[in-house]
């Protein structure tokens, strides 16, 4: 799917020297993908200890 961005260049030149990739679609994925476990962690986190109904899970030792 094409899709027009207007990206501050600075932000893309960081990127870039960050990361060392060159193209464009490249850095947009990378950050959607990076954007999207930084939010499913934090959410996960903040689920954490919240559901009082659940037994205590069997845990093995070896």
């Amino acid at each position: 799917m094409k899709t027009t961005l207007n990206i501050d260049t600075r932000i893309l030149d960081k990127a870039r020297s960050l990361t060392g990739v060159k193209r464009k679609t490249t850095l947009v994925h990378m950050g959607l993908e990076a954007l999207i476990e930084r939010e499913s962690a934090r959410r996960l986190a903040k689920l954490g200890g919240t559901q009082k109904d659940v037994p205590p899970v069997p845990r093995r030792r070896v």
